[in-house]
């Protein structure tokens, strides 16, 4: 049987928590959405991303950003490096405080975003807003280690599904947690680009600040 994940400082996981973080991963579609087709080919979650636009941008390739993709990964570094001093504050009390403190400023800072968005359009105040709020929550979900929950990233997902499969030789370890990780984001991203494509950033933006506010008052240990 498998072991539950636990914190840092050893605590288990609690039942609730894979349920929120499957939540921000459809949240991490729709700001995809948002910084990729309407902040000029950025990503503010997939610093991966970022570093090959940067390459790109050197080289002169038309479309890309190095400002944008810059300002995105200073403030997602600045965004993790407060992460970590949260989950230092928070080491001896209860982990729903811990994670409800992040959600909860994570969500402030996709308001702040928001209004941006509806008062200003592409600006990079949006792009650092919104690579805070990420790198906060990556910071934070590393922490808490809960495994194929990443919320922002699906390639250790989707090797794990591939590689531990029976086709492989495997026995589909948390199969279902994996595809359920894939399919959040897929709806995130689809709905997110709908709304782009149709609304602009302003809605995308102010769905995922509800989304990510009513987890972080919805969730609880549940012992």
């Amino acid at each position: 049987m498998a072991q539950s994940a636990a914190t840092p400082a050893g605590k288990p996981a609690h039942p609730a928590l894979p349920g929120a973080l499957a939540v921000l991963t459809v949240v991490s579609g729709f700001l995809d959405a948002v910084s990729y087709l309407g902040l000029g080919h950025v990503f503010t979650a997939n610093m991966t991303g970022n570093v090959v636009i940067i390459g790109f941008a050197a080289v002169g390739t038309p479309g890309f950003s190095v400002t944008g993709s810059l300002v995105s990964l200073a403030a997602f570094l600045a965004g993790s490096v407060c992460a970590g001093r949260v989950e230092q504050y928070h080491r001896d009390s209860p982990q729903h405080i811990w994670v409800r403190t992040v959600l909860t400023t994570e969500a402030l800072l996709l308001a702040a975003a928001t209004a941006a968005a509806f008062a200003s359009g592409p600006t990079d105040l949006l792009i650092a807003l919104v690579a805070l709020a990420m790198g906060l929550r990556n910071g934070t979900v590393r922490k808490l280690a809960v495994p194929d929950l990443t919320t922002t990233v699906l390639t250790l997902t989707l090797t794990g599904l591939a590689s531990e499969s029976s086709l492989a030789g495997g026995t589909n370890p948390r199969a279902g947690r994996r595809l359920l990780a894939v399919a959040a984001m897929l709806v995130g991203a689809a709905a997110g680009a709908v709304l782009v494509n149709h609304h602009g950033l302003g809605w995308p933006m102010l769905i995922s600040t509800v989304l990510v506010g009513g987890v972080a008052i919805g969730y609880r240990d549940r012992h």
